[in-house]
């Protein structure tokens, strides 16, 4: 059996977390690393009382709650590194049982990478802002023309291997952080494939599409990460 470790950045999930947590698949995961950053909630307690290992990132941003993720499994030993890494949200809009489904094509050594499609799963009416929607749409369209690459969402359910995510080198801090890793994916002619993944309404308020400046920010941000690795 793969070792499998799941990051998950949280910024006042205290809502959410729980859920996440109990739905992820027991005997299918070593670890699950979630990031607190910098939550003025329970958050942390929440998840550390469910068995999570809690690591606190102070510097705000989605990217960089996932890169200490990351820097947190780098130091530890070889032999407890793991060999493929999930991402997910901690606000339960994402399924987490379907993370079986979500590594599957990686276990049986088919793909380096993949991605939850929420555009090709069953969304429930109100889980995406049509932004969010227009964003992903224009978004993987500037992917296929200038890299080459068929993606047709951005969605942070995704999963990689190890060693494909450590030759990727992540940067992003914020918005950019999934697009960078598509992006990057593509660049290095990793294989990568997309599953259908389901999508309901967040359990609280978005702090990207929950606000006029988030998601103006965030659309900028990833546009412009577009272009930066073009």
């Amino acid at each position: 059996m793969q070792k499998i470790v799941v990051i998950i950045p949280v910024f006042n999930e205290s809502g959410s977390i729980g859920h996440v947590l109990k739905d992820i698949p027991a005997d299918l995961v070593t670890e699950v690393i979630v990031v607190n950053n910098g939550s003025t909630d329970n958050t942390a307690e929440i998840a550390r009382s469910m068995g999570a290992t809690v690591l606190l990132e102070e510097r705000k941003g989605y990217g960089s709650a996932c890169l200490k993720g990351i820097a947190y499994l780098k130091q530890l030993p070889a032999e407890k590194q793991p060999e493929i890494v999930v991402f997910i949200d901690g606000d339960y809009s994402d399924y987490p049982e379907q993370m079986r489904e979500l590594v599957q094509p990686i276990i049986s050594g088919n793909a380096d990478m993949v991605i939850g499609s929420r555009a090709k799963g069953k969304r429930i009416k109100g889980s995406m802002a049509p932004q969010q929607i227009f964003g992903n749409w224009l978004a993987t369209s500037l992917i296929k023309l200038l890299f080459g690459a068929r993606f047709s969402d951005l969605g942070p359910f995704r999963a990689i291997t190890w060693t494909a995510l450590l030759a990727l080198e992540m940067k992003d801090t914020n918005y950019g952080w999934t697009v960078e890793m598509q992006i990057k994916a593509a660049k290095k002619k990793l294989r990568f494939t997309e599953i259908a993944v389901d999508y309901r309404p967040r359990i609280g308020v978005s702090k990207i599409t929950g606000t006029v400046k988030g998601t103006i920010m965030a659309g900028y941000k990833i546009i412009t990460t577009i272009f930066k690795y073009y």
